[in-house]
């Protein structure tokens, strides 16, 4: 079978990520799903990525914006709380740190050859609020 890039197909196309039983895929988790060869899941995005998005749980609220935000899946959620980034499929967009509500924010965006412990050291602490 000979798949198309997803440049060749036309504006407003739906692409089903299962071959079939779409509906019993969708009730399992995204790691025991069997995707399609041609689906996005199964293809990493990651080289398209500047900066990414590190994660401190030390912020997080767990509210999940980000991960229903976030237009690649590559939110990691476990046991109702956030668990970091899935960065096989993050393409580095933002996001995740621009719906994030904490002060400061528990996703933020850093150049991606820097590990996430250098990111985490540079954490920016609680902003104030300023009285007028």
């Amino acid at each position: 079978m000979e798949y198309k890039g997803w440049n060749e197909f036309e504006a407003g196309s739906v692409l089903f990520p299962f071959d079939k039983s779409g509906n019993a895929m969708v009730e399992q988790h995204a790691d025991s799903r069997v995707y399609r060869e041609d689906s996005s899941y199964t293809a990493s995005v990651a080289h398209w990525r500047v900066e990414k998005p590190v994660f401190n749980q030390d912020h997080c609220i767990n509210c999940y914006f980000c991960w229903v935000y976030c237009p690649d899946s590559s939110i990691l959620v476990r046991d109702e709380k956030m668990s970091g980034v899935d960065y096989v499929h993050c393409k580095g967009c933002g996001v995740c740190v621009d719906v994030c509500p904490t002060n400061p924010k528990s996703l933020l965006m850093f150049n991606d050859y820097e590990t996430n412990e250098v990111a985490l050291a540079k954490w920016p602490t609680k902003e104030s609020k300023k009285k007028d």
